[in-house]
């Protein structure tokens, strides 16, 4: 699998993000989860980022990691804003399965990347 698919959905999922960011301080007046999301949401793709320029191997894995557990809780922030009603069903769901996608994506990118270590 390409990095590159991972790395075009990350970027298009941060700018998903801080239009979420500024729906929600703009229009619903939510000024604390919106810093939370807006910081996990947008450092999944700076990790990646990372990781693609990583030093070792080692350093790769550990930096899809890090994106991979941002995207965990992008994911927890996105249902909190459901839960609490600042976004409609429509909209959540949306941008859970983006958000989704992108840990899916990770999670077998970081699996071939252990198995292609260990395999040395």
């Amino acid at each position: 699998m390409g990095y590159s698919i991972v790395q075009d959905k990350s970027i298009a999922f941060a700018g998903r993000i801080i239009k979420l960011h500024e729906y929600l301080v703009n229009e619903k007046k939510e000024f604390h989860i919106s810093k939370q999301i807006y910081r996990s949401g947008t450092s999944i793709g700076a990790n990646i980022s990372e990781a693609l320029k990583g030093q070792s191997k080692k350093d790769f894995i550990a930096k899809m990691y890090i994106a991979y557990k941002e995207a965990g809780e992008t994911e927890f922030w996105i249902k909190s804003l459901f839960n609490a009603g600042h976004l409609s069903e429509a909209q959540s769901k949306s941008i859970l399965a983006d958000c989704e996608e992108i840990i899916k994506i990770l999670t077998k990118v970081i699996k071939t990347s252990k198995e292609n270590l260990e395999n040395k």
